[in-house]
């Protein structure tokens, strides 16, 4: 009599896995997504779940660091890419109004949503932590403008840079609520009035006329 092989344990993609449980943390919060939402979304069971990503605060971990790279990561890109700090902070207001209304993902910024009635001090505080270090990040390119004279001397970098924070944070909030991405683009037009004028152009049309 033939002897029956032992199953395999089912195989699955485990950074598919991940994106799908990005979107259900981003869609309903940490404390709402329980297991038997995270299993069903990422189409594996339960034990399968723990073998991998370990409990759930460990897997929403992994989660904010995709989220990171996939969805927030237009920030980064803008301040990197772009010459000045208010040529980028300008380029990363107008593109959260585009990436916060996208048509079939959740809106808004998971990092500034999830843990929305959560009393997991743990997950809040590691949200709450990497909001700050976003802020330290927006102050450290303000300050660099106003070292480099392109940003007037008398510039406040840090309250610049919670301001510009909550407006992000508004915008994604105005998003979850129903705010278009044109409603949220003008917002950010008149946020970047809030912002001094950059010196660089000024202080070159003043050497050419010296």
């Amino acid at each position: 009599m033939a002897t029956k092989q032992r199953g395999r344990p089912r195989s699955f993609d485990r950074e598919d896995a991940l994106r799908k449980a990005t979107l259900a943390f981003w869609e309903q919060g940490y404390e709402a997504t329980s297991i038997a939402d995270l299993t069903r979304v990422m189409g594996i069971a339960a034990p399968s779940l723990y073998a991998a990503f370990g409990d759930k605060r460990t897997l929403f971990g992994e989660v904010v660091e995709v989220y990171a790279t996939l969805y927030g990561g237009f920030g980064g890109r803008a301040l990197a890419e772009e010459p000045t700090a208010r040529s980028g902070f300008a380029r990363m207001l107008r593109e959260a109004a585009r990436e916060y209304t996208v048509a079939g993902r959740p809106r808004g910024c998971m990092v500034l949503c999830a843990a929305e009635n959560c009393s997991s001090g743990e997950v809040v505080a590691v949200l709450r932590d990497h909001r700050l270090r976003n802020v330290a990040e927006f102050t450290r390119h303000i300050q660099k403008d106003v070292g480099a004279g392109v940003l007037p001397p008398g510039t406040d970098a840090a309250a610049l840079a919670r301001h510009t924070a909550a407006v992000i944070q508004g915008m994604s909030q105005q998003a979850r609520d129903g705010a278009g991405r044109e409603e949220l683009e003008s917002l950010a037009e008149v946020a970047m009035r809030a912002w001094p004028d950059d010196l660089g152009g000024m202080n070159e049309h003043a050497s050419k006329g010296s």
